[in-house]
């Protein structure tokens, strides 16, 4: 935050930017200055807030001073400029219209249901006692009901609501709690439940009854939240969710599970005091952490660690309540509880969060046995929010719901940048200065479905922060559906259009939200990003020096009968190891797999075996070779198992203790081949999958090391592999041991989640050097 200095003078004129719309500001501004007697006026406005105060110098400065130790707890304050103003003669303080001007305000996102409103949803004396839709200016919907900017009810689906007279002097009020709270309303006025059978015909009567009834019978319910439906059912019922994975299509990948409190959440697993604390945050995330004995083996199979949550909105807590037996007063709320919901968002497999009613009755038909269903709309779609809580840091996983669409300030300014990220775990970001905006998870760009969404979340971004982007910037892969519409965008709007490579993309978007100017060492370990040569990378050492970069090694390559395929089936680059190991005999034997005569042929042909130098697939191989995993049942599958595998070594044991099996002595490159000649014949795979990790950390951090010279360049780690905390945790821990700066993704997921970031970045940068006819470096390499 920037904030400028105490004025000593009788008036002023204070500009905030940030979070600071839909979150109470305003009335705390007015509440603060009649406290200080001070007078003036305050107003929304497109920078973000506006104040024009006047009073004794002593007072103004105090005025500045607790607008930040005290603002509000939804609000964030990126700038706040003061200057000094001419003294008016104003009568008292008051809040005035909205100010319109050029926008450069950013959204709000939408929050936990707060403390003071959860007191009233069960105070039977309260007129909102068990109203689903209870909010103030603390919680309550935000993103996921903006029409457009700025923040006013007249802009939100909330539009459609004429406030009732109490809301309405709520609402006009300046020191009630609801004083211009846009989505506040009751039962008088207000959304409203319903519900719907399986067939989709609205049945009368009680919504949460019903949906209770269905749960308790082990059936699934379609809740719509805020931002998209959710399915649910009892995690305790093996039936239930045995239902649930076989209607929803999936057979293995884990489930997260919603219980009332950190006390109920702790028969299954491990928690702490930074895990608590950052389930009751306001974004509310869905929170990785350790499992125990107790969790049913069915919720997240293979894997040590469980997704849990808190509930975030007051139609969640209501449905507990009634699971709990409708119990009186509030004492329950702190108390354990039985009752433990699976969560998972409502959609057929592949395809975007269903948002919409007549959609989810359409879409969900057969695999719900009901729907609780409200008349407010969505009008954008959040997924929920998913942070690894095995690491103390809580990086996240998934930025969805009441993290998106927060404001990332970058290293410079330049032109306004659209960014249309990468194929898998897609997102968007749009540049304004030296803002940038990157929005929600929108999916894979496999499905049709979200490739519609990713052009319909374009027009909604951009209107939205009235952005009109001078570029577009996407994939170095022509093929990707996002490279194929940033081409449509630049030719339909006439702006230059940039392709960056991936694994630059990856340690630029680092860069960008550390704030890094200077040169980096980037190590970049994922599945698969198309390299400058048209080959396969997945497994780079860069160079990053702003828009440009040079490759400096890779991993080994390694073969991938089959190609894409290779990726939903490990077996086949474990089979790829054993013929690079000179072991290709042992294949047909130790791979019980209808193509495994094929697949042996395949590569003894070199037919349709392209070369990867993927960390991806190399811990595909692995997970393969010591029996955990030949067959993906969805994206990273294999490798979250061979984690889970060594995490549970660790638990009871110390590293494997074995001399380095990563060799560099020959080319200077990591070669893998005494490892996993090693890893080939291993009987137990924990103590297997704990030896990997150990050797790999070893191995990476020597080959940094080595390229490092007498320059000591800042590194950053990116791409997903990152995602696997006993990877990252090791690897940043031995190259600070060898007194080196580490960087990795912190505001946004390190998988492609983050690519739209980086590309903007290195866009930004290109444009303004080609604004100063710079040239590339000699031996560098930039977008094109």
């Amino acid at each position: 935050m920037q904030q400028g200095r105490v004025i000593n003078i009788s008036a002023v004129n204070i500009r905030i930017s940030g979070q600071v719309q839909g979150v109470g500001f305003r009335p705390f501004v007015y509440n603060l200055a009649r406290r200080l007697k001070l007078k003036g006026t305050v107003a929304n406005s497109a920078f973000g807030v506006d104040i024009s105060v006047a009073g004794p110098a002593a007072a103004l400065a105090q005025f500045q001073q607790l607008l930040v130790s005290e603002q509000p707890p939804m609000a964030l304050i990126d700038q706040l400029l003061v200057e000094s103003a001419a003294a008016q003669a104003y009568s008292d303080f008051s809040i005035i219209k909205t100010q319109q001007g050029p926008l450069t305000v950013a959204a709000t996102p939408d929050a936990n249901v707060c403390s003071a409103c959860l007191h009233e949803l069960f105070d039977a004396a309260d007129r909102r006692y068990l109203y689903p839709f209870i909010n103030c200016t603390h919680c309550g919907p935000r993103y996921s009901i903006i029409r457009a900017l700025p923040y006013d009810r007249a802009f939100t689906t909330m539009a459609d609501f004429a406030l009732c007279q109490p809301c309405q002097q709520e609402y006009s009020t300046p020191t009630h709690r609801r004083f211009h709270a846009q989505p506040n309303a009751c039962a008088e006025c207000g959304p409203q439940l319903s519900f719907a059978n399986a067939e989709g015909a609205l049945q009368p009567g009680d919504s949460i009854g019903a949906a209770i009834e269905l749960i308790e019978q082990g059936l699934i319910v379609a809740v719509k939240g805020i931002g998209g439906f959710h399915l649910l059912c009892d995690a305790h019922n093996p039936e239930a969710v045995a239902r649930l994975r076989q209607r929803k299509q999936r057979p293995v990948k884990p489930f997260a599970v919603m219980g009332l409190n950190s006390p109920s959440l702790a028969a299954i697993v491990q928690l702490n005091d930074v895990r608590e604390h950052r389930l009751q945050a306001q974004d509310a995330p869905i929170v990785l952490c350790p499992a125990t004995t107790e969790l049913p083996t069915d919720i997240a199979p293979g894997l040590a660690w469980c997704g849990v949550m808190l509930p975030h909105t007051p139609l969640h807590y209501l449905l507990l309540h009634r699971l709990c037996g409708a119990p009186t007063g509030e004492s329950w709320l702190t108390q354990p509880q039985s009752p433990l919901l699976v969560m998972t968002s409502a959609n057929c497999r592949g395809n975007p969060l269903v948002t919409d009613n007549q959609q989810a009755l359409l879409e969900l038909q057969g695999i719900a046995d009901g729907f609780v269903l409200h008349n407010r709309d969505i009008r954008i779609r959040c997924d929920d929010s998913v942070v690894n809580g095995l690491a103390d840091d809580m990086p996240l996983i998934r930025r969805g719901r009441g993290l998106a669409p927060q404001v990332i300030r970058l290293p410079q300014s330049g032109p306004s940048t659209l960014a249309v990220g990468a194929f898998y775990k897609n997102t968007l970001c749009v540049t304004q200065g030296d803002k940038a905006y990157v929005s929600q998870y929108i999916g894979d760009l496999d499905n049709p479905d979200c490739c519609q969404a990713l052009a319909e979340l374009t027009e909604q971004l951009t209107q939205l922060l009235e952005v009109t982007p001078e570029q577009v910037v996407c994939d170095l892969h022509p093929d990707f559906y996002s490279s194929r519409f940033a081409r449509e965008y630049a030719s339909q709007h006439k702006i230059p259009l940039y392709s960056v490579q991936h694994h630059h993309a990856h340690i630029a978007s680092v860069m960008a939200e550390q704030g890094l100017r200077e040169p980096v060492l980037g190590l970049a370990l994922d599945g698969l990003g198309l390299g400058i040569d048209n080959q396969l990378w997945g497994g780079e050492l860069l160079y990053v020096d702003g828009h440009q970069y040079r490759r400096l090694g890779h991993l080994p390559e390694q073969l991938i009968p089959g190609g894409d395929r290779a990726a939903r089936e490990p077996w086949r680059s474990a089979a790829a190891v054993l013929y690079q190991l000179q072991r290709g005999d042992e294949i047909i034997s130790r791979f019980n797999q209808p193509a495994a005569i094929t697949v042996k042929q395949m590569l003894q042909q070199q037919f349709n075996c392209p070369p990867t130098s993927s960390a991806g697939r190399l811990f595909d191989a692995v997970a393969s070779l010591l029996g955990i995993c030949h067959i993906n049942s969805f994206e990273a599958d294999a490798a979250m198992q061979l984690e889970a595998c060594a995490y549970r070594y660790l638990q009871q044991h110390d590293w494997p203790d074995l001399p380095p099996m990563v060799d560099l002595s020959t080319t200077g490159q990591p070669l893998l081949q005494p490892l996993l000649a090693r890893l080939a014949d291993v009987q137990d795979p924990e103590w297997g999958a704990a030896l990997f990790h150990r050797q790999l950390i070893d191995g990476l951090s020597r080959w940094v090391i080595q390229h490092q010279g007498s320059t000591r360049l800042a590194v950053v780690l990116a791409g997903g592999c990152f995602l696997n905390q006993l990877l990252r945790e090791g690897l940043t821990e031995q190259l600070q041991q060898a007194g080196l700066r580490v960087y990795s993704a912190a505001l946004l997921p390190c998988n492609d989640a983050g690519i739209s970031l980086g590309q903007a970045q290195i866009a930004q940068l290109l444009a303004n050097d080609n604004n100063k006819d710079k040239q590339v470096a000699k031996g560098l390499f930039q977008c094109v």
